[in-house]
């Protein structure tokens, strides 16, 4: 039997600023042979997140990725090998593969994908797994949204973004979307339903807020922090609340970075601001995956990747994230 040859990403130094090929360091090694209760799964699609930056450089509620250790990253693949009945050879998996080819894992580091010709395998990534339980847990859980409120979303063609926007109209709010161009502009509004979008490389965002928020912000689903959240809480109403779920705009920054300078109106709104990690929320995967699934299937929300050929191009692809280039959810598409 011919040797398979694993290709890896190795995190070669702590970034400074954005990615650049020098952190990497490019290896090939052959695969592993199996222990009893092991699979070797081929990876097909790799998840790129904003977070991938700060793995890199220091502990977040994970450690830090080690230098020369395998970029972590999330996966879908296939099981090509097994000696684990669980996990038959051909089952579509989804885990923490890392950047890499292959994968050789326990049972318990890997879900077993379900099977739906409606469901396209990308959609795992754009609408299912860790965005989705994002999206919903976030705004549902943190954000409590009510009908009649208004609703805020910064990167709002990015991938959670797109999908906390449609479900906020799903349950009644008006929702208004920052995002970095027309084009991404047209997509919210046309295409998925926001009631308003500002492009914030082009508008005073603060005025575009008082326009398209007459009544004020009930709620901010925060992806970014800076000076977008400085903004945002100038116009928050009594008892709002901040959904703290990224800080995207602050992940490459060499310096200090002040915090918000309208901070005093969290005490005079008596608003809330609260930050959260989607593994808080994997014991409730099925409720958010059942109530996904059926609003996808019945039209009333939509997902879009964007998809980049070729593990080798993951470490500048991943900045794709950081300069707003990106269509919807950054995969790298590894194998067919």
């Amino acid at each position: 039997m011919t040797e398979r040859i694993n290709h890896q990403w190795r995190l070669a130094a702590r970034p400074v600023g954005t990615f650049k090929p020098s952190d990497f360091t490019w290896v090939e090694q052959p695969v592993p042979e199996l222990q009893d209760g092991e699979v070797l799964v081929r990876n097909q699609y790799l998840s790129l997140d904003p977070t991938n930056r700060a793995w890199a450089s220091f502990d977040t509620y994970l450690p830090a990725v080690e230098i020369n250790e395998v970029m972590r990253g999330g996966g879908i693949g296939v099981v090509e090998e097994s000696r684990n009945d669980k996990f038959p050879v051909g089952t579509h998996v989804q885990g923490m593969f890392g950047w890499q080819e292959y994968v050789v894992l326990k049972s318990k580091e890997v879900q077993v994908l379900p099977v739906n010709p409606a469901i396209p395998i990308t959609a795992y990534f754009g609408l299912f797994g860790h965005i989705g339980l994002t999206a919903y847990y976030g705004l549902l859980d943190i954000g409590l949204p009510k009908a009649g409120e208004t609703l805020v979303v910064s990167t709002a063609a990015g991938a959670v973004g797109s999908l906390v926007g449609q479900i906020g109209k799903i349950v009644g709010c008006r929702v208004v979307g920052l995002t970095g161009s027309d084009e991404k502009c047209e997509w919210i509004t046309k295409t998925l339903g926001f009631d308003a979008a500002i492009n914030y490389k082009t508008e005073k965002v603060a005025k575009a807020l008082k326009t398209h928020c007459p009544n004020g912000i009930d709620i901010y689903f925060d992806n970014v922090g800076g000076e977008i959240l400085d903004t945002v809480l100038g116009q928050i109403n009594l008892k709002a609340r901040i959904v703290l779920c990224g800080l995207i705009s602050q992940y490459n920054a060499t310096e200090p970075v002040p915090g918000p300078y309208n901070f005093v109106q969290l005490l005079m709104k008596r608003a809330r601001i609260e930050g959260f990690i989607v593994l808080d929320y994997l014991n409730r995967t099925d409720e958010a995956m059942a109530k996904l699934g059926a609003w996808f299937l019945e039209g009333k929300i939509k997902y879009r990747v964007d998809v980049v050929e070729g593990l080798e191009q993951a470490p500048l692809a991943v900045n794709r994230l950081f300069d707003g280039s990106n269509q919807g959810k950054l995969i790298v598409k590894v194998s067919e």
